[in-house]
């Protein structure tokens, strides 16, 4: 059996066919904890259609310096590493839904 599997990066994650909804957060932000359980449905809802990535902006600041990240939790949409939009502040899994499916023509 083969092992030596190429881990996935970041960027690859990004750059793939799948949409990926990047959630900027962090662990002293009590906004970010009530967006747990909306991304948890999100996914139920979307399944394997869409990529859901967590990133502490104090374990990666150098991420969220490269998306301008200025307050949490900030949700940005990828597809084939494009952005393709972005909000700030914690919304309704239905909202967050139609927005994904919007723009990521899912």
């Amino acid at each position: 059996m083969e092992t030596n599997q190429k881990k996935e990066t970041f960027s690859d994650i990004l750059n793939g066919d799948t949409p990926v909804l990047v959630d900027f957060t962090a662990v002293w932000c009590g906004p970010c904890k009530m967006m747990k359980p909306v991304l948890e449905e999100l996914h139920q809802k979307m399944g394997d259609s869409l990529r859901i990535l967590k990133i502490d902006i104090d374990r990666n600041p150098q991420v969220a310096t490269a998306y301008q990240v200025q307050s949490v939790p900030t949700l940005i949409l990828f597809k084939k590493g494009k952005n393709l939009w972005r909000q700030s502040g914690v919304l309704p899994a239905g909202q967050l839904e139609k927005s994904i499916r919007k723009y990521a023509e899912i």
